[in-house]
């Protein structure tokens, strides 16, 4: 079976709020897809991440690694969290990130990995 990274993304940056109703349902219901995925034998890993303000960028140019406060990226669009997964071929990791966005209520990038 091929592995696969779902990606949850968000337009701005991310900070949750846990304490309120809209992140309580959400918790849930992440971890009931968490739950499928887990039942059907799908998953390998998963995680959410903290904001990406939070990030160190470590870069290498011409043998010498600068290090940065975050985010890397500087446009609006961030990851926030992830699930890695096993699937039989695309069609069907594609169904699990339809899940998945359902269940985070959010965008996700379903990109397969390297061999």
């Amino acid at each position: 079976m091929a592995q696969y990274l779902l990606s949850v993304w968000h337009d701005k940056e991310y900070e949750v709020d846990f304490s309120s109703d809209d992140a309580q349902r959400q918790v849930a219901q992440v971890g009931q897809f968490n739950a499928d995925l887990e039942t059907a034998g799908a998953w390998l890993f998963a995680g959410g991440l903290q904001p990406a303000s939070s990030a160190t960028v470590l870069q290498c140019n011409d043998g010498q690694v600068s290090t940065t406060d975050g985010p890397y990226a500087k446009h609006p669009e961030q990851i926030g969290g992830f699930w890695i997964i096993e699937a039989p071929d695309l069609d069907a990791a594609l169904d699990w990130g339809r899940q998945g966005a359902l269940a985070s209520e959010g965008t996700v990038e379903v990109r397969p990995l390297q061999g």
